[in-house]
């Protein structure tokens, strides 16, 4: 598990996740799935509602993640279910970027 500073832990850093790329990390001992959205770096569970795969072993194009399952679709930056099966949304986590760090807040 990474440094943990207030509400948020280190997690990564951003040159490990390039632009449409997706990282699977813990933060506070639940899986959390990092998307490079264009630059901008979202968090969401990596864990789909559906059945639970891990989404951060679908794709990203653009904003759109699939879970490599069953392609259920999600919005990366919100976590909004965009496409079923899934009939709920992926649960988001704050981020923050520091310098080259990334810091995901703590899971509720």
């Amino acid at each position: 598990m990474g440094e943990i500073v207030g509400a948020f832990v280190k997690v990564a850093r951003v040159r490990d996740i390039p632009p449409g790329a997706l990282a699977r990390v813990e933060v506070a001992g639940q899986l959390v799935c990092l998307a490079n959205v264009d630059g901008a770096i979202y968090a969401v569970s990596d864990d789909c509602p559906h059945i639970g795969g891990a989404l951060s072993d679908g794709e990203l194009a653009g904003c759109v993640l699939t879970c490599p399952v069953h392609l259920a679709r999600f919005d990366a930056r919100t976590g909004k279910v965009l496409r079923g099966p899934a009939r709920d949304d992926v649960p988001s986590y704050a981020v923050r970027v520091e310098g080259d760090d990334i810091y995901v807040a703590v899971p509720e």
